[in-house]
């Protein structure tokens, strides 16, 4: 398998798995999908979500930075939720279950990148200036899954929904796919970080 998924810090999984044991922290959650569901629950596929936090000018470095990891739950056959955990003083810790196209569409996004070569550690990458969530391919798979700069050469695979103009599901190198969205940034425009496309 070309995707080399990194390991999830120990105590996110295990908050994660404390929560789906919680009858509140279920029964509470904005998730119709995950408070239906018969059967056992199970937490898979961890992903790193960073945020960039910035887009500059041309032959300006784009800054990221680690918001978090994200879990699919998954029942039987197919991910019906998402779990992401955020980092705080006393560690990693539960933040919130959440439902909606980003969960099919991480999936689908997943198993084309599995066709791919050469070998890539997947991450997700909120760009909020653009409304816009992507499956990010880092090529340096020994990497620490926390820290790391964007490489030219890494992919990025915009996730369903996609803002106008840019192609879901379609791979695009870094190096191409900057250009496209600084010149789709209005100054001054913010977005909703990590969470928010849910």
């Amino acid at each position: 398998m070309p995707l080399h998924v990194p390991p999830a810090p120990a105590p996110a999984l295990r908050s994660v798995l404390a929560a789906l044991g919680s009858p509140t922290a279920v029964r509470e959650a904005r998730t119709p999908a995950l408070r239906s569901v018969q059967g056992p629950l199970s937490p898979e596929l961890p992903l790193p979500v960073h945020v960039l936090d910035r887009i500059g000018p041309s032959g300006v470095a784009p800054r990221t930075s680690l918001a978090g990891w994200r879990f699919l739950i998954r029942s039987s056959e197919r991910a019906v939720a998402a779990a992401d955990t955020m980092l705080t003083p006393d560690g990693w810790t539960f933040s919130h279950f959440f439902e909606g196209p980003y969960i099919a569409s991480t999936e689908l996004a997943l198993r084309q990148a599995e066709t791919l070569t050469p070998h890539y550690q997947p991450r997700l990458l909120s760009i909020p200036e653009l409304y816009m969530l992507t499956l990010w391919l880092h090529e340096d798979i020994e990497a620490d899954a926390s820290a790391g700069a964007l490489a030219p050469t890494d992919l990025l695979v915009p996730l369903a929904p996609a803002p106008p103009g840019i192609a879901a599901h379609r791979p695009h190198r870094v190096a191409d796919l900057l250009p496209v969205m600084t010149l789709r940034i209005t100054p001054g425009r913010s977005g909703p970080l990590l969470g928010s496309p849910a």
